[in-house]
């Protein structure tokens, strides 16, 4: 049986009453998607935003009565809104399919240095020998499919093979998914803390801990004005973006103990320099970028107590 699928580009502001007048015309499924390929960046705390232009589809498994549908959607948003005019909304039927399997075949397991593995739940486990670290694609917080995710996770996986990782805690800075600081602790990590200013992470974070077997007290969740003032971690990653990192470079910075490490991303590769100049101010000494299609990662450490970062004086590294 064919799908009919309705389809409107909106603004922002239009797509709760559309979403609530579709799924009352009995749609089966609402997506929304990027229209422009717009990023969005740093969303406040408690806010689901969405793109200047969004493409919000509606399907629909009853073919009969188009026609009156989309009056009876025209009559609701004049009701709803009026003065404002209807999004134009398109229809088209769509071949029958295993529309869920099709989009699982997708998403096939993902190695990720030597050891680590990111498998979706459907999929067998490559290498039972393996780190497998289970994660679903879900909302855009991190899957492993993204350059910026896969260059921190083949850098973890790079410190666990060469016994650099264990025993060592760690902090995820804009944990997203979790699946950094989830990876670290699975790769030997002692102890991860994940924060994030946007609850939805830190739920998705918390579930997908949860799939994988950790727990807390090995892994802690919070704000990042919850993390306690004088805490610092021998192992920092930071995978957002370049603004929010160079922003942030004292904060992120003077979370890295004393002889600890850190690692950087989501920076383009135009970018780099600026964020090295960033953390090099702030006493840490930064190695050569990583570099994969445009996307960057950056590494350095904290110099161990009585040793000054290269070309700076001791007095002049924070605390």
């Amino acid at each position: 049986m064919p799908w009919l699928q309705l389809k409107a580009h909106i603004a922002p502001e239009q797509a709760e009453l559309l979403e609530d007048l579709l799924l009352a015309e009995g749609a089966t499924a609402i997506t929304l998607q990027d229209a422009q390929d717009d990023p969005l960046f740093e969303p406040e705390r408690g806010t689901t935003p969405l793109w200047d232009e969004t493409v919000l589809t509606g399907l629909y498994d009853d073919l009969e009565g188009l026609p009156a549908m989309l009056e009876r959607l025209a009559a609701a948003w004049a009701e709803a809104m009026p003065g404002e005019p209807c999004p134009t909304i398109d229809h088209e039927l769509l071949d029958d399919r295993d529309w869920e399997r099709a989009w699982m075949d997708d998403f096939q397991p993902l190695k990720m240095g030597q050891r680590l593995w990111i498998v979706p739940s459907w999929h067998e486990v490559p290498d039972a020998d393996a780190v497998n670290l289970l994660l679903d694609p879900g909302l855009a917080f991190g899957t492993g499919t993204h350059p910026t995710t896969a260059l921190c996770l083949e850098w973890l996986d790079g410190l666990a093979v060469a016994g650099e990782l264990a025993d060592r805690q760690t902090l995820d800075v804009g944990c997203g998914s979790g699946i950094l600081a989830i990876a670290a602790l699975k790769l030997g990590a002692a102890a991860a803390t994940g924060t994030d200013i946007d609850p939805q992470a830190l739920t998705a974070s918390r579930d997908n801990a949860e799939r994988n077997g950790v727990a807390e007290p090995d892994f802690r969740l919070c704000y990042p004005e919850q993390l306690e003032a004088s805490a610092r971690f021998p192992l920092v990653i930071a995978n957002i973006l370049a603004g929010p990192l160079i922003e942030l470079a004292g904060e992120i910075a003077g979370r890295v103990a004393p002889g600890g490490r850190l690692a950087l991303s989501g920076i383009l590769e135009a970018q780099a320099e600026e964020v090295l100049e960033a953390y090099r101010d702030q006493g840490l000494v930064m190695d050569e970028p990583a570099v994969r299609e445009g996307w960057v990662r950056l590494t350095g450490h904290r110099p161990a107590e009585g040793r000054p970062a290269e070309g700076r004086p001791a007095e002049g590294r924070p605390d």
